[in-house]
């Protein structure tokens, strides 16, 4: 009889463990990707308003609800790190403090409505797609809770590797989400012809559906059950219950993570709506280009919830050498899929912006198309450097490295980024000025994170508390800073 070989052992931190976790998440952000890609180009056919709006106001709505997604999803942090350490209670017990800190936001989120009117008041945009942004963002907002419960408890599955459950919850939400929009924003099947609002409705309603399925999964996960048990039989508190030590912990390591994702967000968003300040055609041009970038973007996001999974999971068990290598090789993967993606982009423009053409547009499509043209070009030069600055980011998050991220947001987003824009517009530079500032920030932002990964500062965060005490403790070799 014919032996078999013994299966290969899989290498911590290499590719075989991180295509493992990544593909599912990769498909995940597919998902949500496909879901905005659909958005858009139902919009644009059924106005230029619309497409024009819909962008702005939707991205608007990600940037102030964005610290409270990645606060409350932060606790998906401390899940891979406790997974790592073999403490499955805790991975249960952290992503219910994770749900307490999402419900807690959405007083927060309500209130920062008449924040987001007052900043699409000042963009300066044309009355009629102001009003239009008004609507899809304040739909947006109502619904805003559900991103950081998604947050929260899809942060459990991917804290412990089980992708897949992601994948599937956000594919099942993606459909739905595309079947609503053609059914409420053009009037099919007894809806009302809504458009904008139709857009932004399908949305809140897919993401609820998403949450549901994700949560009715984690009630049935074993390791719940016996979290649960666990309490009972040895009388401590019920498992629902707010615990304040780590809630207060993962405050303090999530924090940064949510004000760099914030202010990264606030920067991009500010370089949005100062290009409804230039014409019609700059603003549709840039809108389109940066819809077609989010299927360069959405994927990176999923190598870089992977990398950071395995970085917290040898982490946490004080594997450093596989964590370092989980960095280093969603790094390199990241760039082979940038690379494939960037020269669709280089190689079929005509594709991509023929599907987004306004159907009564002021311009041409060849006009369109030449601008387009240059944006995808510098778009494929900078994704490369996006896809260092997303996953090595990501990687340092997922250490715990929080605060050093956060900084090189301030620094570049708000210090080199944003005063830049604000001259490329007062000089009239031009719309592809600052799409060419725009490129350099993403460049040293990347160069700065891999930097701080390469030195390995990160190494000696402690995140978790150790096995053998309650307490909790906040070391790195300089004390975090």
């Amino acid at each position: 009889m014919k032996k078999t070989q013994p299966a290969l052992p899989i290498l911590p931190g290499g590719y075989r463990e991180m295509l493992a976790i990544a593909l599912p998440l990769i498909l995940s952000m597919g998902s949500y990707t496909i879901m905005q890609f659909s958005d858009r180009v139902f919009l644009s056919r059924y106005s230029s308003v619309a497409i024009q709006a819909a962008l702005p106001g939707g991205i608007l709505a990600h940037a102030l609800t964005c610290f409270f997604q990645a606060l409350a999803g932060y606790a998906g942090t401390f899940v891979a790190h406790y997974y790592g350490a073999k403490r499955h209670d805790q991975c249960v017990h952290s992503t219910i403090q994770g749900l307490w800190l999402a419900l807690f936001s959405w007083p927060f989120i309500l209130l920062l409505i008449p924040l987001g009117m007052a900043i699409m008041m000042w963009s300066g945009h044309s009355p009629t797609v102001l009003a239009a942004e008004k609507k899809y963002f304040t739909i947006l907002m109502v619904g805003g809770v559900f991103t950081p419960i998604n947050a929260a408890i899809g942060g459990y599955f991917m804290g412990i590797g089980k992708t897949k459950i992601n994948m599937i919850a956000n594919a099942a939400g993606c459909l739905i989400n595309i079947a609503l929009n053609y059914l409420m924003i053009f009037g099919h099947g007894g809806f009302p012809r809504m458009g904008i609002e139709g857009a932004a409705i399908a949305t809140v309603i897919s993401s609820f559906l998403t949450c549901l399925i994700q949560f009715v999964i984690f009630m049935r996960e074993p390791a719940f059950h016996q979290a649960k048990q666990h309490r009972h039989e040895t009388h401590r508190t019920t498992l629902w219950r707010p615990d304040r030590a780590l809630l207060q912990r993962i405050v303090t390591f999530g924090s940064p993570h949510g004000l760099q994702l914030l202010l990264d967000l606030g920067s991009f968003s500010l370089f949005i709506l100062l290009t409804g300040r230039l014409s019609e055609l700059d603003l549709a041009a840039s809108n389109i280009a940066l819809s077609i970038n989010n299927l360069a973007f959405a994927p990176l996001l999923g190598f870089g919830m992977a990398t950071a999974t395995l970085v917290g999971q040898h982490q946490g068990a004080n594997n450093a050498e596989a964590a370092q290598r989980a960095g280093y090789t969603g790094m390199k993967v990241g760039w082979i899929y940038m690379a494939l993606i960037g020269s669709t982009f280089l190689l079929f423009p005509k594709f991509y912006f023929t599907l987004f053409s306004p159907a009564d547009a002021t311009f041409s499509s060849d006009e369109l198309l030449k601008l387009g043209r240059q944006m995808l070009i510098l778009m494929t030069v900078w994704g490369l450097f996006d896809s260092v600055g997303i996953i090595i980011a990501a990687a340092l998050k997922g250490a715990g490295d929080t605060r050093f991220v956060m900084r090189a947001m301030i620094l570049g987003g708000w210090l080199m980024f944003v005063p830049g824009i604000i001259v490329c517009l007062m000089c009239g530079f031009g719309i592809l000025a600052m799409w060419m500032w725009c490129a350099l920030y993403i460049c040293v932002f990347s160069i700065c994170v891999l930097w701080r990964w390469i030195r390995g500062e990160w190494k000696q965060i402690t995140l978790i508390e150790h096995a053998e005490t309650d307490t909790y403790l906040l070391t790195t070799k300089e004390d975090i800073y």
